[in-house]
Order: structure tokens, then C-alpha cells, then sequence
């Protein structure tokens, strides 16, 4: 397994205050970044209360500001052309810059909690795959509110704005505990379902915030807590379809209710809950989309189970049957895939050095994440690269993702 660590210092950190400097002309006063993240196992598990196997990749959302005393904000992205401004007074949807809703959603949480902030200038520069199955969008909300703490420090409870954390002689604030980390993934979750309008889990903002390089992230959904155990030490391989996928338009949204239409018809509080057998003898009591979005969910919650076990046995080829049985739930059951996404998970399983392949993210397009010998990444990537073009027509760039530590 590979791990990444004084890069993003080097790199992706520079871009930023350059971008910074070049629209507002002066160095930024903070700069922040959050990391995306892999979903190894746990597909559409999150939301139902479920397990999830997580990690955060070195890829990242990098974000550089500066405080404002007119009580305006202004917003530019390496990304998009058009700088986004607003007074915090008026934090309203712009449909001509959606990307933005983001952080605005995130900004509405903190007022909501008590958080009190003035104006900033802000530059955005990502290097997390839009539509890749990464989620740019929680890297992005979790940047938001950490680029505010180092602006306007502040503490989070359970119950809303605390006492704000001290500054060192150096001017650091002291780094996220553990549990208000979880109410950091809150807020920033309640952005999404409350601003943007997707009902999203809780999982990108945790895996987000609690990733630890070598590590997977076990994350239980239900009890919002993670589990950190050492990673095999095979490469992770992320291949992109090139299928963007839209969670916002509806199809994610719809899932979801299945799911918990189907728990509602069960008598469970959710999918959690309840157990294949329990499930079968009472299909009659959901229609075919509730039976067969459960039937995953169910499943899932089981292989993520299985997974953990084959980990700590040190069976790295059991795991990554999981993997691929996970795939092929999804393409026949919870139905979140596409053909691009079967085809790249078909060559992978021709590839020997592979060990298991699937979708990762909320599916529909996106990315599959490999799971490959370290000494025949090179051979895999090779292979998918010129298969996918063969069968498809898509040019496509395997990319080895490195596990590395969560926010900071």
C-alpha cells in the first residue's frame, strides 16, 4: 500500500494561494484542506444505518482565505470561470454557480448553531475528480468549515457554538478531538440535505474528517462511530468510466426511499436491522424495487461484516471477493450502475494481479476502485487502460490513490 504525506504541503497548498493572490491580490491569511475519499465496501449501507469500509485518498479540495470587514464573501474556483459573491446576510442558491452551494450550505449550519463570522475572500483549488465517485462535495463542505474555525474560531457541541479554542504562541487552534469531529460531519451533512437537497449518509463527511494513512476506516453508520484497522498492502487502483454521475438530480435521492420504504414496511426502524431470512419470508409485504434495494443493503451489511474478518485474518484475496460480489449486487439489485462501470469491473477481473474490483460512491457512472498486487500495478493499469479503450472508445487514466491522513 502506498501513503502520502508532505505532497499536498508542496503542491496542491501552493496552487492555491496562488490562485488566491492572483484574484485578490494579497497572500491569504489560512489555508485549509480535506481529503477525498474511497468507499471500499458498504455500498448505499451508510443512510441505513449500515457499516461502511472507508478510506481517504491524496486527493484533495484545498481552500485559502482571508477575513472581510464589509461583511461580504467572495468565492473563486481554479475550476470554474465566474467568481461567486454574497453578502452573509443573503446566502441564497445561484444557479449559474451550483458548486458554491457547498460551502454556502455550510455556512447556513453554522449560523443556525450559533457560530458568529463576518466576510472573508475564499479560492477553491481541487484536485478530487468531479463525478468520480470521490465526493468532492463533502471534501468541499468539511474545508468550508474549517477555513471559518481558522477565520473565526469556534468549538461545536452537540447543543451548537462553544467556547472558542485558543490560538498557540505560533497563532494554531489545537486540532479536532475525536468527537467534535462528528459534529464538524454533522453540520457539514445537514449542508447537503438541507442546501443542496441531496439525503445523503453520514459516511463522506466522516471518512473525510477521520482518515488516518495505512488505515481503513470501519465506520458504523448506526452508532456514528470508526474503527481503524491496518490496510492490505496491495495498491489501490481507481479507474474512471468517464460516466459522470448526478446524485442531485434524483436517482440517489430515490434509493433512499426505497430503502426505507422498505424498512417502514418491515416493522424495522431501518435496513440494519433486519436479516435475510426475516427478509425472504416477508417479501410479500414490499413491492420488487423495496425487495430487491433491501435485499443489497441487507447483503452488504453482511459482506462488510465478512470483509473486516478476511482483513484481520490476512486474507487480502478473500477480501477482494467480497469486492467483486459487492459489484454484482449493485449492477443486479440496488441497480446503481451502468455498463461502463460493469465493463471496467469485467477487465478487471481478467487481470490476475487483481484481487477484487467494484463501484465505489453512490454509483450511477463514476469510478471502480481496484484492489491490486503492488508489483503488477503497473501491468493492471496498462491492461485496463487499453481494454476500456478498445471496448469503449473512452480514453481512461488509471490513477493509484495513496491513503493518507483525514482534514487539517
Amino acid at each position: 500500500m502506498l501513503t502520502a504525506g508532505i505532497q499536498l504541503s508542496r503542491l496542491d497548498t501552493t496552487a492555491v494561494k496562488n490562485l488566491f493572490r492572483r484574484h485578490f491580490g494579497h497572500t491569504p491569511a489560512h489555508v485549509v484542506w480535506a481529503p477525498g475519499r474511497l468507499e471500499v465496501l458498504g455500498n448505499h449501507t451508510d443512510y441505513n444505518e449500515g457499516l461502511v469500509l472507508s478510506v481517504a485518498v491524496d486527493k484533495y479540495v484545498c481552500l485559502a482565505a482571508s477575513p472581510r470587514t464589509d461583511g461580504k464573501i467572495e468565492l473563486v474556483s481554479s475550476a470554474f470561470p465566474a467568481r461567486e459573491s454574497c453578502w452573509i446576510s443573503e446566502l441564497k442558491y445561484n444557479p449559474a454557480a451550483p458548486w458554491a452551494d457547498y460551502m454556502k450550505g455550510v455556512l447556513v449550519q453554522l449560523r443556525k448553531r450559533g457560530v458568529h463570522f463576518s466576510g472573508f475572500s475564499a479560492a477553491v483549488h481541487s484536485t478530487i475528480p468531479i463525478g468520480a465517485g470521490m465526493s468532492s462535495s463533502a471534501a468541499l463542505e468539511v474545508a468550508t468549515a474549517l477555513i471559518v474555525r481558522q477565520l473565526f474560531p469556534y468549538s461545536l457541541t452537540e447543543f451548537g457554538a462553544s467556547v472558542p479554542p485558543p490560538r498557540d504562541r505560533s497563532g494554531r487552534l489545537p486540532p479536532l478531538a475525536a468527537k467534535e469531529k462528528l459534529h464538524f460531519a454533522r453540520l457539514c451533512q445537514a449542508a447537503e440535505i438541507e442546501f443542496v437537497g441531496v439525503h445523503c449518509g453520514l459516511l463522506d463527511q466522516l471518512s473525510c474528517l477521520f482518515g488516518k494513512a495505512y488505515h481503513v476506516m470501519n465506520i458504523d453508520c448506526r452508532f456514528q462511530s470508526v474503527h481503524l484497522a491496518p490496510m492490505p498492502g496491495e495498491a489501490i487502483v481507481v479507474c474512471d468510466s468517464g460516466v459522470k454521475h448526478q446524485l442531485a438530480a434524483g436517482q440517489y435521492n430515490a434509493l433512499r426511499e426505497h430503502c426505507e420504504s422498505a424498512a417502514r414496511a418491515l416493522a424495522a426502524k431501518s435496513l440494519r436491522s433486519v436479516e435475510l431470512p426475516w427478509l425472504k419470508a416477508n417479501r410479500s409485504n414490499l413491492n420488487q424495487r423495496q425487495y430487491e434495494c433491501a435485499y443489497h443493503v441487507v447483503g452488504e451489511i453482511q459482506r462488510v461484516v465478512f470483509a473486516e474478518k478476511a482483513l484481520s485474518d490476512d486474507d487480502h484475496r478473500q477480501f477482494g471477493q467480497y469486492m467483486f460480489l459487492s459489484h454484482d449486487s449493485s449492477r443486479d439489485f440496488l441497480k446503481n450502475s451502468c455498463p461502463e462501470l460493469d465493463r471496467l469491473v469485467q477487465l478487471a477481473r481478467a487481470h490476475p494481479g487483481c484481487l477484487g474490483a467494484r463501484l465505489t460512491g453512490g454509483g450511477f457512472g463514476g469510478a471502480t476502485i481496484n484492489l491490486v498486487a503492488y508489483h503488477q500495478a503497473e501491468s493492471f493499469m496498462r491492461h485496463m487502460a487499453e481494454q476500456y479503450g478498445r471496448c469503449t472508445g473512452r480514453k481512461m487514466e488509471p490513477v493509484v490513490c495513496q491513503i493518507v491522513d483525514g482534514a487539517g
